[in-house]
């Protein structure tokens, strides 16, 4: 079995994403004044991306 696609690398990738989302959906509600429906969807979506581009760049520094 490919060392990345152990049942842990898997949770690891999956929590790693989780932070990401989180902090970067975290900030963004900081920084809004008010929250409609429509901005939850479209804050959370482009946190989803920012976490999928900030695993990207750690692994192109990091190597793994």
């Amino acid at each position: 079995m490919d060392r990345r696609t152990t049942p842990r690398a898997v949770l690891l990738v999956v929590g790693e994403l989780l932070l990401w989302w989180a902090a970067l959906t975290l900030l963004w509600l900081v920084l809004i004044s008010s929250v409609y429906p429509l901005e939850w969807i479209v804050g959370a979506s482009v946190a989803a991306v920012g976490a999928l581009l900030a695993r990207a760049g750690r692994r192109a520094v990091s190597w793994r």
